[in-house]
């Protein structure tokens, strides 16, 4: 596809415009060749309407005349064409950023903005010194927690080929690249294109959890494990540059996964798939082990009469020649005067043996760990640092880090449902409807080990919760006690809620040295529970079973913090400030009861689900919020977006860990206004739930929402193993967040991400005036941060195609969408004025052009799923081909607009 008549790009994008367009071209050519040049010509044509359509300001009806009632095939076609182009594109823009990030690196003049370089360099020029620096060091903690809740499938292969793709485009960064050289390059991304053509995005099957863990596990053994230790280079060179040499660096990065743990309305994850997916992800790591150690072997060649030997490794070796002589008489008698290579073989032998649970297994990763600082030391001790020590050092970062669990294995779990096992258990039919401080006192005994349950036998809820606790029983026994992470309660509203997995936890054999090894997080996840998050934990410090508990796991709390359904509940708003407000009641309640609390963040994709660049979002959270930890889950898009790529992963890893750095050490300066600042985002927040509430619970809304958006086609996806909704739809609250944020993006609406806004500003800014919300728009950075969030969103919406979505709706659409649409230009208004544009993004030009990029080829598979969905359903939801239509045209919008979910 020729690019000439794109948007206009930033002067010095050039090199991002030519990659554009050169993969353009070459998806033309791809399409012309698998599709017929009549196909291609179709595309093309479709592709210029639409950006006539844009640059004209025509409604979308001329253009969705020419998609309208094409056959089904046909109609897939396109779209998955217009999708391929979004990739295209979507490759083009990261690898610019490493361009971007090389070029800063080669100039050298300043330091990328936001790299750890920069970062250390501020926090000195701010005063920090080096003695307040380690002090952070030596409890700083970022865990990146995966979670299956895809918004896209991507198989396996086609990340693969994204990524040759990729390597096709870096390697012409070389200038000395010959012309034949060139056109291999060509060739190679053409090959990609077309197999890619050739393979279904997804496959038809509802993706089981193991699926999901292979999907997760895919970004955590292999970019992320490649790319950590450049991670701790670029930390251990930014410190020496800074601060001076000597700095000892800690481990500050570690992972997590739900996959696998997250029973939350989930009936296929129980018992056997924590075992199972905490056994995968131990088989996977050591695999990785084990090339390495294989690779090593091969690098540290020295032999014994060039070089002299640590005394701590020659007496390890020897032993192992002792303890292993099967593998001593494997090692070829021409490497037998090679000590290193000896050793290796042994470290190998016994990470094989731990693999496969034989006689002369490791028995922790700190065994193994200590192997390879042996070799290590003896390297640096003898002459070896620049003679294979560099390699030992980036294996030992990942063993460090990865351990032998690779990521901590987290489990959730529905409140209700503790309930209803403890109704069994108790042998109370009333159970779940007796008041809090009544449940607490009957629970305190069981959650103590004072007493033990006697009923509740049978009961399929009793045996479920039993067995998945003695699994994580097991599980510490056979893994460590990093391999599990946090227990997270979904819906809690009180300190009985804590209190009764202590309880279910004992009944199952989770205990060691008489307390339970667990760390239990409370999950606030409605504008409700935000609301009474301080007052359910002093509750529950206030109780000395639970104290006595908490004292037993240091004395520090961890508290999730849900940012999708507050969303849902309340609208983006409300959310936000619930969120804010929280962490400051729940750090004041923490101080009060001496102890440490740890914030847990739910975040998602979108900007709907606290989807948001980390380094404003952290400078704008409460002060001693972040102290140094920072734990927030990625999902969907976001985790091939940030993780898929290996520089990209270290830039992102950079960027996280030294936001956290800022964010504890120098967080932003105290504002003498902020507390009437505070006083008027209370007011915002109360008026934007109730304009969000007004419209959400309309009577009919329910119907209009699954009319106006392609909800039932989400519905029928095969996106992931847990069901879309917790049980019949009967409001807002039935529907999980994931698919209520989806939907709303792939009709074009995305008003969840801004309902509520305009609104609630044109009524406090009858009270205050205008300039007032100017001044506390571009003085206090949580209201700032919050209308650049909101701000993207609205650019990426189409009010236009939103209403054609809406007409879906019938008679419903006449009641609901005018105030859809009068919200949103409302808010619009109220963005460019607070933010000081004309239009909306004058101030990031570059996501501007990004987004005036992709909206004229969003536009066409927009289109055409709504004549989709109006045919499909007019089927009953019956016509299979139609329906492999319509879910090539959300997964196009998926690539097209990113941040969906």
């Amino acid at each position: 596809m020729e690019a000439a008549r794109d948007p206009e790009f930033l002067p010095h994008d050039g090199p991002l415009r030519d990659d554009v367009r050169r993969l353009g071209a070459l998806v033309g050519q791809m399409l012309a060749e698998q599709g017929g040049q009549a196909f291609f010509e179709r595309v093309e044509q479709v592709r210029t309407a639409a950006i006539q359509r844009r640059r004209s300001g025509e409604s979308v009806d001329a253009l969705a005349r020419t998609l309208t009632g094409l056959d089904a095939a046909d109609a897939e076609a396109l779209a998955r064409a217009f999708a391929t182009y979004f990739q295209a594109v979507n490759t083009a823009e990261r690898v610019h950023r490493i361009r971007r990030r090389r070029d800063y690196q080669r100039e050298g003049r300043a330091p990328q903005p936001e790299s750890l370089a920069a970062v250390l360099a501020q926090l000195k020029k701010d005063g920090v010194d080096r003695d307040e620096l380690t002090r952070l060091l030596g409890h700083l903690d970022v865990e990146p927690v995966f979670t299956a809740h895809p918004t896209e499938a991507v198989r396996r292969s086609l990340l693969e080929k994204e990524q040759e793709i990729v390597r096709a485009l870096v390697d012409e960064f070389d200038p000395t690249r010959t012309p034949q050289e060139l056109r291999d390059d060509d060739a190679r991304i053409l090959m990609a294109l077309s197999a890619g053509w050739q393979t279904a995005e997804a496959s038809p099957v509802r993706p089981s959890v193991q699926d999901e863990f292979e999907h997760v596990g895919f970004y955590i053994a292999r970019p992320l494990y490649r790319v950590l230790p450049a991670l701790y280079e670029a930390l251990e060179q930014a410190l020496a540059d800074t601060f001076g040499e000597g700095i000892a660096v800690p481990r500050v990065l570690r992972f997590a996964t739900w996959v696998g743990g997250d029973m939350d309305g989930n009936p296929n994850v129980n018992a056997d798939t924590i075992a199972a997916t905490l056994s995968a992800q131990r088989s996977l790591v050591l695999e990785r082990y084990v090339e390495d150690v294989d690779a090593l072997g091969r690098l540290l060649s020295q032999t014994e009469d060039r070089v002299k030997l640590g005394d701590g490794f020659r007496a390890r070796l020897q032993a192992y020649r002792g303890r292993f002589p099967e593998a001593a008489a494997r090692i070829r008698p021409r490497h037998a005067d090679m000590p290193y290579r000896a050793f290796l073989t042994f470290v190998a032998e016994r990470l094989d043996a731990t693999l496969h649970e034989r006689d002369g297994r490791y028995g922790s990763a700190d065994e193994f760990i200590d192997d390879i600082v042996l070799v290590e030391t003896s390297l640096l001790e003898h002459g070896g640092k620049h003679a294979g020590a560099y390699a030992v050092g980036r294996l030992q970062w990942r063993a460090r880090t990865f351990g032998f669990h690779l990521a901590r294995l987290d489990v959730r779990q529905d409140a209700r449902l503790h309930d209803e096992a403890l109704s069994a258990l108790l042998d109370d039919g009333e159970w779940a409807n007796r008041d809090a401080a009544t449940r607490a006192g009957s629970l305190r005994p069981y959650a103590s080990g004072e007493r033990s349950f006697v009923a509740g036998a049978g009961d399929e809820n009793v045996t479920m919760l039993r067995d998945v606790f003695a699994t994580l029983a097991d599980s510490r026994k056979r893994y460590g006690h990093e391999a599990t992470g946090l227990y997270i309660i979904s819906m809690a509203e009180t300190a009985a809620d804590v209190l009764a997995v202590l309880a279910l936890a004992r009944h199952g054999g989770l205990v060691q040295d008489g307390i339970v090894p667990l760390d239990v997080a409370p999950l606030f996840e409605t504008i409700d529970d935000l609301a009474g998050g301080a007052e359910t934990l002093r509750t529950l410090l206030d109780d000395p079973v639970y104290r006595a508990h908490l004292k037993a796991r240091g004395d520090r709390q961890w508290v999730m913090l849900g940012y999708s359904d507050s969303g849902k509940d309340g609208g983006t708003v409300a959310s936000k400030w619930s969120l804010q407000r929280a962490q400051v009641e729940l750090l004041e309640v923490a101080k009060q009861a001496g102890i440490r609390i740890a914030f847990f963040h739910g975040r998602g994709g979108s900007a709907s689900r606290g989807g948001s660049r980390i380094t404003p979002a952290l400078m704008a959270s409460p002060r001693g919020s972040v102290a140094g930890i920072l734990r927030v889950t990625e999902q969907g898009e976001v985790i091939h977006r940030k993780y898929g790529i290996r520089a990209l992963a270290v830039r992102n890893l950079e960027q996280t860990l030294g936001a956290v750095m800022r964010a504890s050490l120098r967080p932003r300066d105290s504002e003498a206004r902020e507390e009437a600042w505070k006083d008027t985002m209370a007011r915002l927040s109360d008026a934007s739930r109730k304009a969000y509430r007004a419209f959400v619970d309309k009577e009919g809304f329910v119907d209009y929402f699954r009319g106006a958006t392609p909800i039932d086609v989400i519905e029928r996806m095969t996106l992931g193993s847990r069901p879309a909704r917790r049980r019949s739809m009967k409001g807002v609250e039935d529907l999980r967040a994931i698919p209520w944020v989806f939907s709303w993006t792939q009709c074009r609406a995305v008003l969840t991400g801004w309902y509520g806004l305009g609104s609630a500003l044109d009524s406090i800014a009858k009270e205050c005036g205008d300039e007032a919300l100017v001044r506390m728009a571009r003085d206090w950075p949580f209201f700032a941060t919050m209308l650049d969030d909101v701000e993207m969103v609205l650019a990426k919406a189409d009010i236009d195609i939103a209403e054609a979505f809406s007409k879906l709706a019938g008679p419903l659409h006449d009641r609901f969408f005018p105030m859809l649409r009068d919200e949103f230009e409302r808010t619009v208004r109220w963005v460019s004025k607070l933010k000081g544009g004309k239009e909306l993004l004058a101030g990031d030009p570059r996501l501007a052009t990004s987004i005036r990029l992709r909206n004229p080829y969003v536009d066409p598979m927009s289109l055409l799923q709504v004549d989709l969905l109006r045919r499909w359903r007019a089927t009953g939801g019956k016509d299979d081909t139609l329906l492999k239509a319509l879910v090539a045209c959300v997964n196009g919008v998926s690539q097209g607009l990113q941040n969906t979910g």
